[in-house]
């Protein structure tokens, strides 16, 4: 299975939609819940190039994009195959 990282933050409702997404296909991901703040969030800007809105959503260090991107990747067939699905 993939890495998968996802960077939420609370009442966000795309966050919402990604990790139900996810939780559907049965895959195990590591939630970093940025609602205060942090370090973290700064890190998940790096990481997105320049990016700072909820989710961010990586798999195996590849940068996806938000719920949308991943939504996209659904929607093309192509996500299973990211994730080791």
């Amino acid at each position: 299975m993939a890495k998968i990282e996802i960077y939420t933050r609370a009442f966000c409702g795309y966050c919402s939609r990604a990790k139900a997404l996810l939780d559907g296909k049965g895959v195990d991901y590591e939630e970093y819940d940025l609602t205060l703040g942090g370090p973290k969030r700064q890190e998940m800007i790096q990481r997105a190039n320049g990016r700072s809105t909820y989710p961010q959503i990586f798999i195996d260090d590849r940068h996806i994009g938000g719920s949308d991107d991943l939504m996209a990747l659904e929607h093309d067939g192509k996500l299973d195959a990211l994730i080791g699905g």
